[in-house]
């Protein structure tokens, strides 16, 4: 079976594997603990928050372990709204915000929060000047995702950050989920207040992710509890899971440069080929320079379901997405596709390539033969019904 949805989700490494079931048989004291086990395993826990900070140019104090990317959103965004409240009742985000973003400004905004939703342009690249431009009195918030999850787009988060270094009273968050040990990052260089990584998403484990907190800000924690992560994320730790995020980080670090070349020529001979086999198809999102991450690949064959393309791919044995996986199951046109303008046709027809570390350039060239024999095949199907 060649996997290539690893923006919904990665295999773990086996390296990762080994480390997390060495610290599942052997430290599992409390990190809160004071005696031998729980000390070695708060040492062992310091030693996963350096090798994170490290790899954002950050320190070990700005690093929050979180269950996953969903709770680090909702943590910087709910968190920045209690604490910051007093100094107005507005956010500004974009329209291809990934739905732990979107909805949580949606249940904000029925609580009297004022949230203006940004458009996009038709590669789904929002206006550095728009957001600027957007910020009132009441705006205590900015909320831009680094690398969309459905069509790739890099959105310029340096840009951004640093026309809002002229409003010290308005806060910066970035879901860096799909970008965090993909692409570089640099919270302090590029003015970055708030910024969210989920672990299996760079083939580390499930279950846990972080939140980067710049030094000094305020938020009012999610949840009540015995105060660990500096009173602000309570529960007891997942050790194994820390561990395995920090290992995950270190390996992904390693292979960064070799896996965006590798993406990068990958994903340019995937468009070439298919594009010129199959007339009725449509590259969606940012393809060209550095502003769309090599390794995620959004086609649209109007007049197909994405659903139907999905299953008969896998039927060639290729495993792709028809789009977040989070949203996958509701028979509703993308959200971030009719952002950027597709026609609902267009939409329900997209498909989702996503590569990761593990991905093979013989994956890749038999997933582009099994989809120029599926699309053609669909396609005249459909001619034959419309006669």
């Amino acid at each position: 079976m060649i996997y290539l949805d690893n923006s919904a989700t990665t295999q773990t490494d086996a390296d990762v594997i080994k480390v997390m079931a060495d610290v599942m048989a052997n430290v599992y004291g409390n990190p809160s603990s004071l005696h031998g086990l729980g000390v070695k395993a708060e040492r062992l826990m310091e030693q996963a928050r350096k090798i994170i900070a490290q790899e954002l140019a950050a320190s070990p104090q700005e690093i929050i372990f979180t269950s996953g990317g969903t709770e680090a959103n909702n943590m910087a965004i709910k968190g920045v709204a209690e604490a910051y409240q007093h100094r107005g009742k507005h956010i500004i985000t974009t329209e291809l915000e990934h739905p732990s973003v979107y909805d949580t400004c949606k249940q904000l905004e029925q609580r009297g929060w004022r949230i203006s939703m940004l458009p996009v342009d038709h590669l789904g690249r929002v206006s550095p000047e728009l957001v600027e431009q957007s910020i009132t009195e009441d705006t205590v918030l900015v909320s831009v995702m680094h690398v969309n999850n459905e069509i790739g787009t890099v959105q310029p988060i340096s840009e951004i950050g640093k026309r809002l270094r002229r409003y010290p009273k308005v806060l910066f968050h970035v879901d860096a989920v799909q970008s965090f040990a993909k692409l570089p990052i640099y919270p302090e260089q590029w003015g970055i207040d708030l910024l969210s990584v989920s672990g299996h998403k760079f083939h580390g484990p499930k279950g846990i992710g972080c939140l980067y907190k710049r030094k000094n800000l305020q938020l009012t924690p999610l949840l009540a509890g015995g105060g660990q992560e500096q009173a602000l994320r309570s529960g007891t730790q997942n050790l194994p899971g820390i561990v395995g995020l920090a290992k995950a980080t270190a390996l992904a670090g390693k292979q960064r440069d070799a896996f965006m070349e590798r993406c990068r020529a990958w994903k340019e001979w995937l468009i070439q080929r298919i594009t010129a086999e199959i007339k009725e198809v449509r590259v969606n999102g940012d393809v060209t320079g550095n502003g769309g991450a090599p390794y995620i690949l959004s086609l649209s064959f109007p007049g197909l379901k994405s659903e139907v393309i999905v299953h008969a791919l896998e039927q060639e044995g290729v495993v792709v997405s028809s789009k977040s996986a989070c949203s996958s199951k509701k028979e509703v046109p993308s959200r971030v596709l009719k952002a950027i303008g597709l026609e609902d046709e267009a939409a329900v027809g997209s498909i989702r390539i996503s590569m990761g570390l593990m991905t093979t350039e013989e994956e890749v060239r038999h997933a582009a033969d099994a989809l120029l024999k599926v699309i053609p095949s669909l396609q005249q199907v459909i001619k034959v019904r419309k006669r």
